[in-house]
């Protein structure tokens, strides 16, 4: 009898780290893919070389968590086949299609944990492709990997805790934090109260975060619309309405976003069922609180599954992992599970908090002025889409794709394609919920000709014999 295949981690990010950990502890060697060169995923992530920071500068407060995942998925090595810098692009019949040190790999598995994670979202504002506008994990990257700050003075904009965040976080940096602009108004922010029994020392710390800055002179603005960046060769300014006032703060670099994404793409092309989830305003993949998707052997763990942050994201990788090695037949704390389950449904109840607190600004999205770039890689404003629109009487998302080719450039609809629903429901008068998601198809991201070409020619090789 053949050797069973291991079982692929998609992503060494908190529930990556953690999967992995659990499943070697059982007698497993996972394969675990990532795109980085080092583990931690986006919110622990490390830098490509030292830079004389400690842990300490580089994370703060969740220094010891970093140092620990880092720490843990060290102690791995040689017992899993860790693959950094490798995309994997395509996944069919039990075979990941990777790209590793530029060339093409084909891994069979045999039991699939997505650890995705999340990217920015983001709506498409007048002059948001200046240079010097980076997406709030963008800038955050900056800082953390390569500890250098996107301006000299910048403005933070959007909505979420990241916001916060990272504008705490280049204020300790030494960065001039010239204004924080929050979509949501300040009454939006008393729901934080529901969330102390839940989470005292995370409310407390956001409350620490929101005093520093206003300590160190920045102003927060709560409620702002109709945001749009300035500026020549580079932004200068950042404009917003307040009170029904027009307002500017002179900058030369932005932090923009409105909460994160799910990465679903892998989910996509492994066949789960997808729902629409109202409080992430997106379809993503269903999932049972193990883990388990609706495809047999796929489990799902962490934000590409669905917003919750790094703590949900390290508990829900390890609960995923223990219902793999159920469903293999293998001892597993059950007990273990059934705890980690409970923990998952308090942050649940948490991010339900925090979802109040910080709310989408749906309404951003009718402010959308014509002339805005919308889909950036084949330059179609948001005008342009409005006209498709109406020419052709579109109410789905692929089909808005298909005539206008929004989502069909590099980024695949990543950045785009939560905007394009957006506009498509407002001008349509529909619920976000109906108008559809973009159907991912391979490759996820951009690979060279010469790999996609070299796939095909393996797979004739084989059709032919076979």
């Amino acid at each position: 009898m053949s050797e069973r295949a291991s079982p692929l981690i998609v992503g060494a990010g908190p529930a990556g780290i953690r999967a992995a950990q659990a499943l070697v502890a059982a007698g497993l060697k996972p394969t675990v893919v990532d795109e980085a060169p080092r583990c931690g995923g986006q919110i622990y992530r490390q830098p490509l070389v030292d830079d004389g920071r400690d842990a300490r500068a580089r994370y703060g407060s969740e220094a010891m968590k970093a140092e620990r995942l880092h720490r843990d998925f060290a102690a791995l090595e040689g017992r899993i086949d860790y693959r950094p810098q490798a995309l994997l692009w395509n996944l069919r019949d039990g075979i990941a299609d990777i790209m590793h040190d530029g060339a093409h790999q084909r891994v069979a598995y045999d039991g699939l944990i997505l650890a995705t994670g999340a990217t920015d979202r983001v709506l498409p504002l007048p002059g948001w492709t200046l240079p010097g506008v980076f997406t709030l994990g963008a800038a955050q990257i900056a800082l953390k990997a390569q500890a250098c700050a996107i301006g000299t003075s910048v403005v933070f904009a959007g909505s979420g805790p990241l916001l916060y965040l990272v504008a705490w976080q280049y204020l300790k940096a030494g960065v001039q934090v010239a204004a924080v602009l929050d979509a949501a108004p300040l009454s939006a922010k008393f729901n934080l109260w529901h969330a102390l029994p839940l989470a005292p020392a995370i409310v407390l710390r956001g409350l620490r975060m929101a005093t520093e800055l206003r300590l160190a002179g920045t102003p927060l603005h709560f409620g702002v619309t109709d945001v749009h960046m300035e500026g020549e060769a580079r932004v200068e300014r950042v404009a917003f309405g307040l009170g029904g006032r027009a307002h500017s703060i002179a900058c030369d670099g932005v932090g923009y976003g409105l909460n994160l994404r799910s990465e679903t793409q892998l989910a996509d092309l492994a066949g789960c069922t997808f729902r629409f989830d109202p409080r992430d305003r997106a379809h993503l993949p269903v999932r049972e609180a193990s883990g388990r998707s609706s495809v047999r052997s796929v489990y799902l763990a962490g934000d590409g599954a669905r917003i919750a942050g790094a703590d949900a994201a390290e508990a829900a990788g390890e609960r995923a992992a223990l219902a793999l090695l159920e469903d293999r037949g293998l001892p597993y704390d059950a007990a273990r599970a059934a705890g980690l389950e409970r923990m998952l449904r308090r942050i649940d109840r948490l991010r339900d908090v925090l979802e109040a607190a910080f709310p989408y600004p749906a309404h951003w999205a009718d402010e959308i002025a014509d002339s805005t770039p919308l889909c950036r890689c084949e330059e179609i404003s948001a005008g342009e889409a409005r006209q498709t629109i109406k020419d052709f009487a579109l109410v789905e998302l692929n089909r808005l794709k298909a005539v206008s080719r929004i989502g069909m450039g590099r980024c695949q609809g990543r950045v785009c394609g939560a905007a394009a629903a957006e506009l498509l429901a407002g001008e349509t008068g529909r619920d976000i919920a109906t108008v559809g998601r973009l159907r991912a198809q391979p490759p996820i991201k951009p690979i060279p000709f010469a790999l996609a070409a070299s796939d095909h020619t393996n797979e004739e090789q084989h059709d032919e014999a076979h």
